[in-house]
């Protein structure tokens, strides 16, 4: 939970208050004049400020003012001398939660305490679910009404109050990197740089170089220093997709930045210290790959402190529409097609695909739809989507997994089938006999050679 941010120059009553306010379960920050406490809320986040009126430096007013401008939806609460009603009046016609006079009544301030907290927690529910909210904030909307959506954005939500490092998983084209984004800008370095790389995407010789740059000299052709996205990342959030594409030598120098705070440029000698918030997403199964030793077991519990799970768009029920509309209501204005609407039929196609490419698959068909229909209205076959598929309770004993390719001429997608099959039964004989090539042969009722020249093919050498 956020702190309470409990503005107050006299430090007595500010201790006094502060112990009260930890009693009733809240955590607190302090600041002993209004210059403070406005750095303070221009920094971070609060859950409420609790303020008095006259402070030196700036006033509570200000202090107002500037938590408004910085968080329309926070809540501030004014402490007033007796006698200071008008004053008190002005504050709540400038937005203002409430205000409470001298001698504090404990009681009576709890009261507005528990109220404020439970306004700003109704106000922020769902926040990332919510259009006037994104828009207001400057983060992208992520459009969703399924329950397994809002209890990933809640758990966003959580997460991006903390500094905490967050790891996102699903598969491709979920909007891992829009949840990523929305972390940092509901986060305290929502003002600092939000840095992405996906390291699937670089070469495992020039991913260390990305990362943590490289000084002048350091190889061949390296004619200046240069600055990599940890560097460039300092004060904000570092995202690394596909994290689980690290080659192991640059997952041992991450984790050091994550524990120590620092780092050496390629070819450099000198610490370079960096604070860094990391955000970091796989499609991968990171304990499975843990146990294959082709990821640091160290830094995966270091990154795997909040897991936050996306679900893939097959398992989002009517969010396929509630997306189709948005993207749609879009290229309508790109493409100047106002009156261009989804037909019953291309929703039921749809609803029955099974999107391996997720949102992103689903974004590309709507754009493509846009763009190829003649008419008022998208039919199915403007969507070109591909064939139908079994679903997992058609398929034969589960063996052809979700991303067999079912595309193409029957011959073709037969073979692909047997070759699956083989692999299948082949890899199970080879298990049960604890890898010994002569019982396996014999359990699959087919010559040692004969295995032999399936393994290779199969490539299940290793």
């Amino acid at each position: 939970m956020e702190p309470v941010l409990l503005v107050e120059d006299k430090a007595e009553l500010r201790a006094m208050l502060r112990k009260f306010l930890e009693r009733a379960g809240y955590k607190v920050d302090e600041a002993p004049d209004g210059n403070t406490a406005i750095e303070k809320v221009r920094a971070r986040r609060y859950l409420l400020v609790l303020s008095d009126l006259k402070l030196p430096g700036s006033s509570g007013l200000d202090v107002l003012r500037e938590a408004r401008r910085v968080d329309g939806s926070l809540p501030v609460i004014l402490v007033t001398a007796y006698g200071s009603v008008e004053e008190a009046v002005t504050a709540m016609k400038e937005g203002a939660f409430d205000f409470i006079q001298k001698p504090v009544d404990l009681d009576h301030l709890k009261i507005l305490l528990d109220r404020g907290a439970r306004q700003q927690e109704l106000l922020r529910e769902n926040l990332l679910l919510r259009e006037e909210y994104a828009a207001r904030y400057g983060f992208p909307r992520i459009v969703a009404e399924h329950l397994s959506m809002k209890e990933a954005s809640q758990m966003t939500q959580r997460v991006a109050a903390t500094d905490s490092t967050a790891l996102l998983l699903g598969e491709s084209g979920t909007g891992k990197e829009l949840f990523a984004r929305a972390i940092h800008h509901l986060s305290p370095r929502r003002e600092q740089s939000f840095v992405a790389l996906n390291c699937a995407a670089i070469p495992e010789g020039l991913v260390e170089n990305e990362l943590f740059g490289h000084e002048r000299g350091a190889f061949t052709g390296a004619g200046a220093r240069k600055i990599g996205k940890i560097e460039l990342a300092h004060r904000g959030t570092l995202f690394l997709d596909e994290i689980g594409e690290l080659p192991l030598a640059t997952q041992a120098k991450l984790l050091r930045v994550l524990e120590e705070r620092c780092f050496e440029r390629v070819g450099g000698t000198m610490a370079v210290e960096v604070n860094v918030r990391l955000i970091a997403a796989t499609n991968r199964d990171l304990h499975a790959a843990v146990d294959e030793k082709l990821f640091r077991e160290d830094l995966y519990f270091r990154i795997s402190a909040v897991p936050i799970t996306i679900p893939p768009l097959r398992d989002r029920g009517d969010d396929i529409y509630l997306l189709a509309e948005h993207f749609l209501e879009r290229f309508r204005r790109e493409f100047r097609k106002p009156g261009l609407v989804l037909s019953e039929e291309a929703k039921a196609a749809m609803l029955g695909y099974r999107w391996p490419g997720n949102v992103r698959e689903l974004q590309n068909a709507i754009e493509r739809a846009v763009i190829l229909s003649p008419g008022p209205e998208i039919d199915a076959e403007a969507l070109q989507l591909p064939s139908a598929r079994p679903t997992r309770e058609q398929l034969p004993g589960g063996m052809l997994n979700e991303e067999f390719l079912w595309d193409g001429p029957l011959e073709e997608v037969s073979q692909r089938a047997v070759a699956h099959v083989e692999r299948f039964k082949i890899e199970n004989a080879l298990q049960e006999s604890k890898w010994n090539k002569t019982r396996a042969a014999e359990k699959l009722g087919v010559s040692y050679k004969t295995l032999l020249s399936k393994i290779r093919a199969l490539g299940l050498e290793n």
